[in-house]
């Protein structure tokens, strides 16, 4: 007579079995979470393209779309109504201007230590030095610049208002006179000015003479903050090991990302603009030596709100300060030991 196996663990068999038939169950589910640039694709975004690429924000289980801006686009009212997770901005202005009008966003990371902002002169011209280019007959300035930097210049480094005539993003006015000065994007304008002349021109960093606001910030709603802080961590977290593998790794993947994004940007671009980023000490300088790429401080954020205050652009009381930065994800040294990894450094 065939024996029989009783009844409970016959079912139990049954459901080990149909169990392993079933695809395996990831560790974890990836979120989803929409990050949006200020601008189309290139080297300035890399380490979020890293990020991507290389697969470190999957490792923190999250499911990132880098959704990137241009002339046409303009990210930031998505970032409060929830149609975008985090936001890529432009320096502390901007986000002065949010808590100002009480939108309720908050910067939680700062890649760029120092601006790109820049002061581009032609060389052997007698502008070797900051304080020469308030001799210029000329500073070409945008209409933003003029509503912003500009009135630093004015109220710190004694500029006038006769030096300026208007930028409208064209190189030939400054190239075609040697005596002018012209803004710049320090990490792109110089390339452009070399492809087009054949020279290099002398740099300016405003943030080398005080301009000390951050660049290329996060920011994301204080709602993501306070309900949802590890998913905040995870992303920043992983943007910062992005950054570190994309200015010291191999970045092969990522500027192929950048490439698809942006079809206009090519590998000689992205290596002059690394470049500038790297001589320039744009992203791996200041506290993010110590800190942590992604760095931010306090003290630091009021000393550029007091100098905002002393040129204009804001009355006392105006920004609550406390409302713009968070140092809750830096500042922890995330990276260091990847940096050091790849550089001995």
């Amino acid at each position: 007579m065939k024996a029989t196996l009783p009844l409970t663990r016959r079912l139990l068999l049954a459901a080990a079995t149909a169990a392993a038939l079933l695809p395996a169950a990831p560790a974890f589910a990836q979120e989803k979470v929409v990050f949006a640039t200020n601008w189309r694709a290139q080297a300035g975004h890399g380490g979020f393209y890293q990020a991507l690429a290389d697969g470190t924000y999957k490792r923190m289980g999250l499911d990132v779309e880098i959704q990137q801006g241009g002339p046409q686009v303009n990210n930031r009212p998505m970032l409060p109504i929830g149609r975008i997770d985090f936001l890529m901005t432009g320096n502390l202005l901007l986000t002065f201007d949010q808590v100002k009008q009480g939108v309720p966003v908050t910067v939680v990371a700062a890649f760029f230590q120092k601006d790109p902002q820049a002061i581009l002169a032609h060389p052997g011209q007698g502008y070797d030095k900051w304080d020469d280019l308030k001799k210029a007959p000329t500073v070409l300035v945008s209409k933003d610049g003029q509503f912003s930097f500009w009135q630093w210049m004015k109220a710190d480094h004694g500029f006038k208002d006769e030096q300026l005539k208007p930028y409208t993003f064209n190189l030939a006015p400054f190239l075609a006179d040697k005596k002018a000065l012209q803004q710049g994007y320090s990490i792109s304008e110089p390339f452009n000015v070399r492809k087009q002349a054949g020279f290099d021109p002398v740099v300016h960093l405003l943030a080398d003479h005080g301009f000390s606001t951050y660049s290329t910030t996060i920011e994301t709603r204080t709602q993501l903050v306070r309900e949802k802080p590890d998913l905040v961590r995870r992303f920043v977290e992983a943007s910062i090991l992005g950054w570190y593998n994309y200015l010291y790794g191999d970045r092969k993947a990522a500027d192929a990302l950048i490439k698809k994004d942006n079809p206009d940007m090519t590998d000689e671009y992205i290596e002059g603009s690394i470049q500038l980023m790297k001589r320039l000490d744009i992203v791996d300088s200041g506290d993010a030596r110590s800190k942590g790429i992604g760095a931010i401080d306090a003290a630091r954020i009021k000393d550029f709100h007091d100098k905002m205050v002393k040129a204009g652009l804001y009355k006392a009381g105006d920004v609550d300060l406390s409302k713009v930065a968070t140092t809750q994800f830096v500042n922890k040294g995330i990276g260091l030991d990847v940096r050091k990894k790849l550089t001995g450094q």
